[in-house]
């Protein structure tokens, strides 16, 4: 399990374990937050084609799926 603070999510890099698109290195671009400072959602971006998708913050935790930083 990944450990993953949401007030500092943003500009974080991300390596897909079963790369998605042969896309492996991502980073997130975007994270909105509410009043209450409770994440709503976040955009994580494709390094080699700048594709973005809107992604649960809370999956990052899965390392199974997600390790942090580029590997």
């Amino acid at each position: 399990m990944n450990r993953v603070n949401p007030k500092k999510l943003l500009n974080t890099k991300w390596t897909a374990v079963m790369p998605i698109n042969k896309e492996k290195h991502f980073i997130i671009t975007k994270v909105e937050f509410d009043e209450e400072g409770e994440v709503l959602g976040c955009v994580i971006e494709a390094i080699m084609s700048k594709r973005e998708q809107a992604i649960q913050w809370q999956n990052l935790q899965d390392s199974n799926v997600w390790l942090q930083g580029w590997k």
